[in-house]
This record gives C-alpha cells, sequence and structure tokens, in this order.
C-alpha cells in the first residue's frame, strides 16, 4: 500500500505513533510511505526508515521550488497547506493510488478495505464528520465556497487518491487562484479549498469507520441508538481521528482515548 504523510518537524513524534499503529494492526502488509516535510534532518528520516524496516520504504518526496512560485502565502499560510492538494504533481508517475493520513491519527483495525475501495469515477474518496448539525452545516458550507454540486463537507485527514484522475483534473493554477479569490472567507485553508474546488468530485465514506472523530464518542453512541459503544469502536473503526487543537499527546489531555494513544506511543518509543 501507498501511505502519503505531511508534516514538519514538530508532528515527527505524533507520525511515528500513527505508523506504529498502521504497523501493529495490518498483520503482513508492506507500505511504501511516502513523506513531505519541511525541517526535517537526515537523522529524523533515518528514524523512520527503521521503523519500517521489513515492513516496507521511507520515499522522502523533493519538493520543486517552481511549483509554489505562484502559490499565496502569508504568515499563516505556507506552501506546505497545498502539499495534500498537489499530491498527484509532488509524486512519482508510477503511482496510480495513494492513502493519505493526518499524523494525528491511531489505526486500530486494517486499513485495506478502504484502500481497495472503487472511487466509481472520484477523484478522491473522503468522510464527512456528520452530526446532529450536518442538515445545516452542510448547506452553509456549500453556500460559503460556492461549490453547490457537493453533498457534504469532507474532512481533509484522511483521503483516498485517485492519482492518475487528479493529474488530469487538479491544477495548481485552480488552487492557488481559489485560494487568492476566497481568502477572506477561508477558515480551514486546505479543507475549505478542497471543498470548494473538488466536493463533488469526492466519494463519501463512513466517518465512524475510517475517520472517526475521537472527540464525539457520545455522539457516535447517540446517532447509533447504543449500537457503536466502545466495542464496537475497538472491533470496526480503524482510522481514530484526534481533531481539533487538543491533542493526545499532550499531558493535559484527559479525552476518551487517551489511554489508548498512551499505549502506541510507548510501542513507538520501543522501535
Amino acid at each position: 500500500m501507498n501511505i502519503l504523510v505531511t508534516l514538519d518537524h514538530n508532528y515527527l513524534p505524533p507520525l511515528r505513533v500513527m505508523l506504529t499503529s498502521l504497523l501493529t494492526n495490518s498483520p503482513g502488509e508492506r507500505f511504501a510511505v511516502y513523506l513531505i516535510g519541511d525541517g526535517l534532518t537526515a537523522e529524523d528520516l533515518r528514524g523512520l526508515e527503521t521503523l519500517l524496516t521489513n515492513r516496507g520504504c521511507l520515499c522522502p518526496v523533493e519538493v520543486p521550488e517552481d511549483l509554489f512560485a505562484d502559490a499565496p502565502v502569508a504568515r499563516y499560510w505556507t506552501r506546505a497547506m497545498y502539499y495534500r492538494l498537489l499530491a498527484a504533481q509532488l509524486l512519482p508517475k508510477t503511482l496510480d493510488r495513494v492513502l493519505y493520513l493526518d499524523p494525528d491519527i491511531l489505526v486500530i483495525n486494517p486499513v485495506r478495505p478502504l484502500y481497495d475501495t472503487g472511487l466509481e469515477g472520484n477523484l478522491m474518496a473522503a468522510a464527512t464528520h456528520t452530526g446532529l448539525l450536518a442538515g445545516i452545516t452542510d448547506p452553509v458550507n456549500r453556500l460559503r465556497l460556492e461549490n453547490y454540486e457537493a453533498e457534504a463537507y469532507y474532512n481533509s485527514g484522511v483521503l483516498l487518491m485517485d492519482l492518475a484522475a487528479m493529474r488530469r483534473e487538479v491544477c495548481p493554477a485552480d488552487i492557488f487562484d481559489y485560494a487568492r479569490e476566497h481568502a477572506d472567507i477561508l477558515l480551514l485553508p486546505d479543507q475549505d479549498i478542497l471543498n470548494g474546488l473538488y466536493g463533488a468530485r469526492i466519494l463519501g465514506v463512513d466517518d465512524s469507520l475510517w475517520n472517526y472523530d475521537a472527540r464525539r464518542f457520545d455522539r457516535y453512541l447517540l446517532l447509533s441508538q447504543g449500537e457503536k459503544d466502545m466495542d464496537w469502536v475497538m472491533g470496526h473503526t480503524a482510522l481514530l481521528h484526534f481533531c481539533g487543537k487538543r491533542k493526545p499527546w499532550n499531558h493535559s489531555y484527559q479525552g476518551r482515548f487517551s489511554a489508548l494513544y498512551k499505549h502506541y506511543w510507548r510501542l513507538a518509543a520501543r522501535r
């Protein structure tokens, strides 16, 4: 399986935890991990290569400077925010499919079923974090981002990408122009751009399986009428996503899945 991650040096420890959980819960699988990162040292890369020993390879991706010559960048907008959007331009032309994963994810069941999902002519597959207010927020986001054909507002933390189709249809100039023209209304810039330009070309997948918002256990339990309890999550959910500003590697974190994250943190430290 081809896995894509993007990060800077600050997210290196969480990335090690995510990869440790991926390897632990994917018996028999091998991975090519494509890494687009800023500020990583040769020692950092060697540590990740050691982590993947006997299970795959690390493939650092060089970012050409000229690709971002026309990109809007500012204090809070760096070129790194465009990396996942431009994956088709940055990754080797020999790749036709890749699964992008945010570093703040735990893999607690196999991801192979998601990786093999047919995209039905879409550019990507992703999950929307549905909830009690989904019927209100989705139309608001469609209006805000001027993408009236999109069925939902998708989270960009997990993206299954058809790279061949994206090479044909995703244009860097379109992305930079959209960012420039909508600068005043972009709240989560890369995620908003993804939805604004390509939301109608995204296949929706079940977030409780493939992009579970770790902050919202009570919501999943309520909407499933009690079915999706902790036993269900541990047996069915594959990707547990620690969305938001509060992160489980911080000492002050007291979320429901804190102990589970600390377990994988300790496993990663031993590798």
